[in-house]
């Protein structure tokens, strides 16, 4: 019988040489008359480690990494085959800490099964959801999304079940569903992950999504820099489309749902909703007014659902499981979990899944190990560069939705960038006002103007000219950014800018903070 031997085809994996590693193996063995059997699984989320080697053994799948071709060889000779010892050899998976400590919900398959197997999503409890959800009837199903209380992974974190009524309760011949996978923030790669290392699960996902409000065409909105994502992801298709669970009769029930990708126009703005639905539309993407809401009038005039990748990948457990399994995770109404990406100036970056109320300081050294340089952490800035930068005083506040709107912060996508005490926050205030200004829409005033006169501001700033009265017209200008942009690409610039001024006033040459 073949030994299996798993290589990510996972996007980082395949940054440091996964391909290489991988074919190494396949060479190795060949040479040595040996029988294995080689799977491209997507990562564990151990990014530090990739490209991550597994082996099934006897007892289990035993862990190698990080592995060069260089070290293939040696490998080999350390009969790593039956979970043979070497300096590389991290043991069993399953008991690794980084693992171990986490709570898998939405990435349960993601580095376990090989992404484009549907059997091997099947074996894993894979379409479970989908059937149970064929056999209620469409208001059930959005009731028990509303119950499991799931809300949108990224953005307001809207109740994805209010969405997903406003939208059955409206009448229309058509509807769609739209899912968001225009992954930019920074320090974010879950959406990616998934979609690379489960595709089938965001295929279900957005099958019920269809059941649940009556739509018959769906579109993945994928980041124009996420190549592999979108060639998995047709590949994903077009399988389920051949074994009957996408197409005009799913699993012979006479519902019908088609779905396309469609490759992003590569603006940040384009992860706003209502300026994705006018580039899926074939037009410039610029942000609509509100309302109408896309739930009522969306793409192409028609009710949308439109919901992020880790929402809509989350659903398929909601149906499988039931609504008090997903509701025994998190805290007060942030329930269920959320896929956290450790990224930035930290030793063992990568992704961590756990239910809502894990803290900041859990996350950066139980399972980061502390930063990369080894000089004390300063600042973290959480949700994307729109995200506020939170001191040491905040990193113990649980990490829920209404906790961090507290504290005037946003958990967003859960993308975590780490700042060790050589940073100047004075300069990465200023970036977010550079970065608003490059990748506005230009539509309101507040946004394409007050970003502009922003980096003149800062620059004054950072010059030390005039320092005090410089930053009451940066607070008035945030102030007017905040309350009068149309959406949050202007409304979020003053987050991680008066964050950065009210808690570290020193990297702006002020003596104290407001």
């Amino acid at each position: 019988m073949s030994i299996k031997i798993f290589v990510p085809r996972d996007s980082a994996a395949l940054a440091l040489g996964a391909d290489a590693v991988a074919q190494a193996i396949l060479a190795e063995a060949s040479r040595r008359n040996m029988d294995v059997k080689l799977v491209r699984n997507g990562s564990r989320g151990m990014l530090w480690l990739e490209p991550l080697v597994e082996v099934q053994t006897a007892k289990g799948r035993v862990t190698y990494g990080s592995v060069s071709p260089a070290d293939v060889s040696a490998l080999f000779d350390a009969d790593f085959l039956h979970g043979g010892k070497h300096a590389l050899g991290l043991g069993l998976t399953e008991e690794l800490a980084y693992l171990k400590k986490q709570e898998r919900l939405t990435f349960a398959r993601v580095g376990i099964t090989d992404p484009l197997s549907l059997d091997d999503y099947l074996a894993h409890d894979g379409y479970q959801g989908l059937r149970n959800a064929l056999s209620m009837q469409a208001a059930d199903i959005v009731q028990q999304v509303t119950d499991s209380g799931l809300r949108g992974r990224g953005g307001a974190a809207f109740p994805t079940g209010i969405k997903w009524k406003t939208v059955l309760n409206a009448a229309a011949k058509q509807k769609y569903i739209v899912c968001n996978a225009d992954e930019g923030d920074s320090g974010t790669f879950s959406d990616r992950m998934l979609m690379e290392g489960d595709p089938f699960v965001l295929i279900e996902g957005m099958t019920i999504a269809a059941l649940a409000v009556g739509a018959t065409q769906g579109y993945i909105y994928v980041r124009s820099e996420y190549p592999h994502s979108i060639t998995v992801l047709n590949e994903a298709i077009g399988v389920a489309r051949k074994a009957g669970y996408l197409g005009a009769d799913i699993l012979n029930s006479g519902k019908r749902f088609e779905l396309e990708v469609r490759k992003a126009a590569g603006a940040y703005v384009c992860g706003e909703e209502t300026a994705m639905l006018e580039s899926l539309e074939g037009k410039r993407g610029i942000v609509r007014a509100k309302p109408p809401l896309p739930a009522i009038a969306g793409l192409f005039g028609q009710p949308t659902v439109i919901n992020n990748v880790i929402s809509l990948a989350s659903v398929p457990i909601i149906l499988a499981r039931g609504v008090a399994f997903y509701k025994d995770y998190g805290m007060g109404r942030s329930r269920g979990t959320l896929p956290f990406q450790l990224a930035g100036n930290i030793k063992q970056g990568g992704l961590i899944e756990k239910a809502f109320g894990v803290t900041l300081r859990e996350l950066m050294y139980d399972f980061g190990g502390g930063s990369a340089s080894g000089r004390p952490i300063k600042a973290v800035q959480v949700g994307g560069p729109l995200g506020a930068y939170l001191p040491e005083s905040q990193w113990d506040t649980p990490l829920d939705y209404e906790a961090y709107a507290s504290l005037w912060a946003v958990l967003g996508h859960g993308g975590i960038v780490v700042h060790d005490d050589s940073a100047d926050l004075a300069k990465l205030a200023r970036y977010a006002m550079k970065f608003c200004a490059i990748e506005s829409c230009g539509k309101c005033t507040p946004c394409r103007i007050g970003a502009t006169r922003g980096v003149e501001v800062m620059d004054k700033i950072i010059a030390g000219q005039d320092g005090e009265g410089q930053v009451e017209l940066l607070r008035d200008l945030c102030d007017t950014m905040l309350n009068g942009s149309m959406c949050a690409m202007g409304g979020m610039t003053p987050y991680p800018v008066l964050s950065a001024l009210n808690h570290f006033p020193k990297d702006f040459g002020l003596v104290n903070s407001r």
